[in-house]
């Protein structure tokens, strides 16, 4: 799916165009992949979830390679109960162990709690590699096939604003700050999953001209370091005759963070209306 690339420098993105996205969501969970006695929620959708949504949007059936900057909020969390199935491969329904009789294979069914964000905002920058595809995504999301999830299935959206918008690398002449309240995904590291090992190939995002505010001289990464899937290649472990594949995920490392700022006479990577954007 993905190519080897070099190091991506907000300078790569300088006069491109993107959509923005503005949506907000009431309850919803951005599920963490290794939870499951309490279904965690990320704070904000990682990379592949927003992806997912993109290419379901667009009907596209092939991987389009596209650069994602995710920002926003929550009021709050809540813990609510849903009902959990399991089953394994080729078990048959026994009465007295599972509750479903699915022909003649037995299915559990159980309860299980999960944790749920309440009242979600969030700003999601999109650039495609191939640049004509943005007015593809802008007319994807103005008029939706279907009603758009983020999350869940039964997490639906209501999108609030939908258009185009020109990247720009642009020197300020006074400090700028990104909106109180409101969170980011600033990628540090880029890592690309061999199949064998995960080497590291792009990114060394955050310098000197964007900050976190108040975190003080060698803590400008203050913020909580997360190891976010974005997209994966196939790998087949099988042979010739059986095949057998797996998803060998590459991931981003992302600072989640807020307050964050931009020095004066420095540069920095907006859209239009400054505001900033970390693409990953």
């Amino acid at each position: 799916m993905q190519a080897d690339r070099e190091s991506i420098k907000p300078v790569d993105f300088d006069g491109k165009e993107a959509v923005r996205i503005r949506i907000e969501q009431d309850l919803v969970n951005y599920k963490k992949p290794m939870s499951f006695q309490l279904k965690e929620s990320y704070p904000l959708p990682p990379y592949s979830t927003v992806i997912g949504m993109i290419h379901n949007m667009c009907r596209y059936e092939e991987y389009v390679n596209m650069q994602i900057s995710i920002q926003g909020q929550y009021k709050s969390k809540v813990n609510d109960l849903y009902t959990r199935y399991e089953f394994k491969n080729g078990t048959n329904f026994e009465a007295g162990r599972h509750q479903l009789n699915v022909n003649g294979l037995g299915v559990g069914r159980g309860v299980a709690t999960i944790e749920l964000l309440s009242q979600v905002e969030l700003v999601i920058h999109i650039c495609p590699e191939e640049q004509s595809k943005t007015e593809e995504i802008c007319r994807a999301f103005k008029n939706p096939w279907e009603y758009p999830s983020l999350g869940r299935r039964e997490d639906l959206v209501t999108i609030k604003e939908v258009g185009k918008t020109k990247i720009m690398l642009k020197e300020i002449d006074d400090d700028k700050s990104m909106e109180i309240g409101r969170y980011a995904y600033i990628p540090l590291k880029y890592y690309k999953n061999t199949g064998e090992e995960e080497l590291i190939v792009g990114y060394d995002y955050l310098g000197n001209s964007v900050l976190r505010r108040k975190a003080g001289k060698g803590l400008t990464q203050r913020g909580t370091r997360l190891l976010l899937n974005k997209e994966y290649d196939k790998l087949n472990y099988g042979n010739s005759k059986k095949t057998k594949y797996i998803r060998a995920w590459n991931r981003v490392e992302a600072l989640y963070t807020s307050h964050i700022y931009a020095d004066m006479d420095e540069k920095f990577l907006c859209d239009e209306d400054e505001e900033f954007v970390f693409f990953a």
